[in-house]
């Protein structure tokens, strides 16, 4: 009888010490994990009184280096939601923040008092690093290289519109060294959706050749196509969805903020560039959107946009990922 419980005694402490899983990038995470999260996102929005109280008693603590708006007003609605709390600490008000403090100790300490961490950082290697150190789940709220978050919001969106995601052709046009192209890049290369980005020439404004070069090993095994063009028009030529983000993030200066307007200009989506894609296309944008920049007026306002359904299912997707993660 002993012999027989030994093993079992032993099995329970290694799901018990063994190292959390996390929600950093969804290159880590493989189809059937993401689509899961889609499956459980669809039955939290559907039925969000089955969830009411799944989370009682648990603490998400969010820490921002950058300013946040939509990402911390969907994260505090979301475990609340679920019947858990939340905490939101400025980052430069910690010692941490302010150097006193490693991030190891940190985040040591904070793993003793919460059930969940999500972050929102400039460095995707300080995420990294505090991953490593941590005890306890550790979300991507946004980082320099990625925004999983808002990818997986994507993928229900497009789910919701068009039933099934594979062989789907969405078109990115615009700046893609942005944390919204890489994470769109794992997301459709997992799902075997086909996307076209549209971009300027060079480094500073074509997808890190990194994630390019992973996401096309994970296309191989979906089927999805990963094009990278330089004309807008060819990139949306034929697309289901046509999505843009802004030209100007946190960490552009307003110094260099007219040499990109010119440069970026050619890849406005306009009413006269969605009419390549195919009747009926949807638009989407990450928000927050700045009109006559990456997009117009009338394309943002108008009715082929689905960005404001897009945000909302921020909100249903975050909630799966805690529900995944915490449980």
């Amino acid at each position: 009888m002993l012999r027989s419980q030994e093993p079992a005694t032993e099995a329970k402490k290694e799901i018990l010490y063994s190292p959390p899983t996390h929600f950093i990038s969804l290159s880590e995470w493989s189809s059937p994990r993401i689509r899961e999260l889609l499956r459980l996102a669809t039955a939290m929005k559907e039925a969000p009184g089955d969830y009411r109280h799944i989370l009682d008693g648990r603490m998400l603590l969010m820490m921002f280096q950058k300013p946040s708006f939509r990402t911390r007003v969907s994260f505090e609605s979301a475990m609340a939601s679920l019947g858990g709390h939340s905490i939101a600490v400025d980052s430069a008000g910690t010692p941490w923040g302010s150097g006193r403090e490693t991030p190891a100790d940190m985040v040591r300490t904070v793993s003793s008092y919460v059930d969940v961490l999500m972050t929102r950082l400039f460095s995707h290697a300080e995420l990294l690093n505090l991953a490593a150190y941590a005890t306890i789940p550790v979300i991507n709220g946004q980082t320099d290289l990625e925004h999983p978050c808002q990818a997986l919001g994507d993928l229900l969106t497009l789910q919701d519109r068009f039933g099934s995601l594979e062989g789907l052709r969405l078109a990115y046009v615009g700046d893609a060294q942005t944390n919204i192209a890489h994470s769109l890049l794992d997301a459709c290369s997992k799902m075997g959706i086909h996307l076209s980005i549209g971009c300027p020439h060079g480094k500073d404004y074509e997808p890190d050749r990194a994630v390019l070069a992973r996401a096309r090993d994970f296309a191989k095994g979906s089927g999805a196509r990963l094009d990278v063009v330089h004309d807008p028009r060819v990139a949306v030529s034929n697309a289901d969805a046509v999505y843009t983000d802004t030209w100007m993030s946190y960490q552009i200066s307003p110094a260099q903020r007219a040499e990109r307007s010119q440069v970026l200009t050619p890849f406005r989506v306009t009413s006269n560039l969605l009419r390549d894609a195919k009747p009926g296309a949807v638009l989407m944008h990450s928000l927050p959107a700045w009109r006559g920049n990456e997009l117009d007026a009338d394309v943002l306002d108008g009715p082929q946009s689905i960005v404001f359904a897009q945000a909302e299912n921020r909100l249903h997707t975050e909630k799966a990922i805690l529900l995944s993660l915490i449980r």
